[in-house]
């Protein structure tokens, strides 16, 4: 529940956000609009034709008397709609995001700077960029429809389809849509849509409780294209939160053997290996400095000194077998025990 509305709050701030940065607003609307425009021919079409599309695919119901083939032929219609409607939210926030990858890539970037940190942007063409971002929106857009073509058939089972499906698929739209939207913000970290999905499914609440407000603010008409920077404002923060370690500005040097002074990690390491407190330091130390020297901290102190050998005996055993035999003094220690 903590998750879920810490999602929810993620939406608000980066509303706000916008909001007090009204240009990057009107910029963030362009490519929102654009897509709208396009949607909306799309969804036109298919209320005009959503009728005949019900009887093609409903071929075996023409010799069924009233009221059950329309019956059966309304609920097909009001469930394509709603499975257009869902879709096209999905489609639309991956779509408006190829459209506006520049523009969504340098609000993204703006946010961060206005936190204090922002990772470098790979160093890649624009257009092998939109290749990747491209490639990564068809496969969260496949693994949705997946989910979608399963909710569509459990929405003809009696009253649950009525009830609990839809709700179900709103939550499913609302974490595939978050995903979508932090996809900007994980790109310039490089992290991999597997690697996204992942992450994002190990804090479900915090997704569904983002994108699912999205989802249903999308389905108002024109909201969508208001509330779309502001959602990419709010996507960056949550992955500033969700990945710390694309985000968090590297520690400042602070001399030899202090912790922190090596080259940041990559994402997915955390620098030095499990135990070591200090650049290079053996597990147990906490400073630069070889067990044993001055200034060495920690550890288990200087290695104790090898016993001398016996004078003469170097090569002999440390403590010898007695002698066996007549006048011998096996049984008793030797002298000096």
């Amino acid at each position: 529940m903590r998750d879920l509305v810490a999602g929810i709050r993620y939406l608000g701030k980066g509303q706000r956000w916008v909001a007090q940065h009204g240009r990057w607003w009107g910029f963030g609307l362009i490519p929102a609009l654009i897509a709208l425009v396009l949607y909306a021919g799309v969804l036109t079409a298919l209320a005009l034709w959503s009728g005949d599309i019900a009887a093609w695919a409903t071929p075996f119901a023409d010799g069924w008397g009233e009221p059950w083939q329309g019956l059966l032929r309304g609920v097909f219609v009001a469930l394509l709609f709603a499975g257009g409607l869902t879709l096209s939210v999905l489609t639309f926030t991956a779509v408006t995001l190829l459209i506006g990858d520049p523009f969504y890539e340098s609000l993204s970037r703006a946010v961060e700077e206005s936190e204090g940190h922002c990772p470098p942007d790979p160093d890649r063409p624009l257009w092998q960029e939109i290749g990747i971002a491209l490639r990564d929106s068809v496969h969260v857009l496949l693994r949705a429809a997946g989910f979608g073509i399963l909710l569509f058939v459990l929405g003809f089972v009696p009253f649950l389809g009525q009830t609990v499906i839809p709700a179900v698929g709103f939550c499913v739209s609302g974490f595939f849509l978050a995903v979508e939207l932090t996809s900007v913000a994980m790109q310039r970290r490089e992290v991999p849509v597997r690697e996204r999905l992942r992450l994002l499914r190990g804090r479900k609440g915090l997704a569904v409780g983002f994108g699912t407000p999205v989802v249903l603010l999308f389905l108002i008409p024109f909201v969508a294209v208001v509330l779309m920077p502001g959602a990419v404002a709010g996507a960056t923060l949550l992955v500033r939160d969700l990945v710390p370690d694309g985000s968090e500005p590297p520690a400042p040097d602070e001399g030899a053997g202090a912790a922190g002074s090596g080259p940041a990690a990559p994402y997915g390491q955390t620098g030095a290996p499990y135990g070591q407190h200090g650049a290079g330091a053996p597990y147990g130390q906490h400073g630069a400095a070889a067990p044993g020297q001055p200034g060495a901290q920690g550890g288990f102190g200087p290695a104790p000194a090898p016993f001398p050998p016996s004078q003469g005996q170097s090569q002999a055993p440390r403590y010898p077998h007695p002698p066996s035999g007549p006048g011998s003094s096996a049984g008793r220690p030797p002298a000096g025990w």
